[in-house]
């Protein structure tokens, strides 16, 4: 008992340090999929969503009901989140069909939901930004793309993105893209790696100043688009291959390439 009453104590207390430290260093969220669930729950009609309310035991975003909704704003401002990359993701199922309108529509309903609350969320596309609203006690709200395959093979589609807001994109979500392989390439399917137009992209995503996100994308694919990338690219939700032995994570020589 004793063991466990010293364990919680240091607990608590590293929590109350954390608090303090998240008064003065910005704290980034790089992937948040609430845009989905908004689309899979509500077909994006945001007129009955109460974000700004404790979601914990609703009735449909409540986490007995939904065990993928997390997020509202009390817990992202008790959890201290300065800044949160909202995501725009279709599933691979509409590739090559309607994924650009689709993820225009997944776009709008980002946009529409930091215009709903604009006393906590505001639209952040720089460095700048992130720092103005950190300082107004606002929550910046970033946009990023989830799958490659959003951009139907396009750079136009791609700049167009960036003209949205994007300020990222994941090159493959669990899909391969013509010009990308996604990370169960390395389980059994053929292996293209990133093709010369795939290296076009991570290099127009350079110029535009878009994050190379390589979460979800092959391992050599992580490997080429690090070489081929001028500036630092993320993995927005990943985690080191050797703690957790799954293909979607990375590779100690990938880590060390990073």
């Amino acid at each position: 008992m004793y063991v466990i009453s010293s364990i919680a104590c240091v607990f608590g207390l590293l929590l109350v340090t954390s608090a303090h430290i998240l008064d003065d260093v910005l704290l980034i969220d790089g992937h948040n999929d609430l845009p989905n669930n908004l689309y899979l729950l509500l077909q994006n009609n945001l007129t009955n969503f109460h974000f700004d309310k404790n979601l914990t035991e609703d009735e449909v975003w409540g986490i007995n009901k939904c065990n993928s909704c997390f997020t509202d704003l009390p817990r992202l401002k008790k959890g201290k989140v300065a800044a949160q990359f909202w995501v725009a993701y279709v599933s691979c199922a509409v590739q090559y069909k309607d994924a650009l309108g689709k993820t225009i529509e997944q776009i709008d309903v980002i946009k529409r939901l930091i215009k709903k609350y604009p006393k906590d969320l505001v639209l952040a596309t720089t460095v700048e930004d992130i720092k103005k609203a950190f300082v107004d006690k606002k929550i910046a709200s970033l946009i990023g793309v989830e799958g490659g395959h959003s951009i139907d093979s396009r750079l136009g589609t791609l700049r167009m993105y960036y003209d949205l807001g994007v300020r990222y994109m994941t090159l493959t979500h669990s899909c391969n893209t013509p010009w990308a392989d996604n990370s169960y390439v390395d389980d059994s399917r053929p292996v293209h790696n990133l093709t010369e137009f795939g290296k076009l992209v991570v290099k127009e995503m350079n110029r535009l100043g878009m994050l190379v996100d390589l979460s979800h994308v092959s391992h050599n694919v992580m490997n080429e688009a690090i070489k081929v990338s001028r500036a630092p690219v993320i993995f927005s939700h990943s985690a080191a291959y050797d703690l957790v032995p799954h293909n979607r994570n990375i590779p100690n020589d990938t880590l060390l390439l990073l």
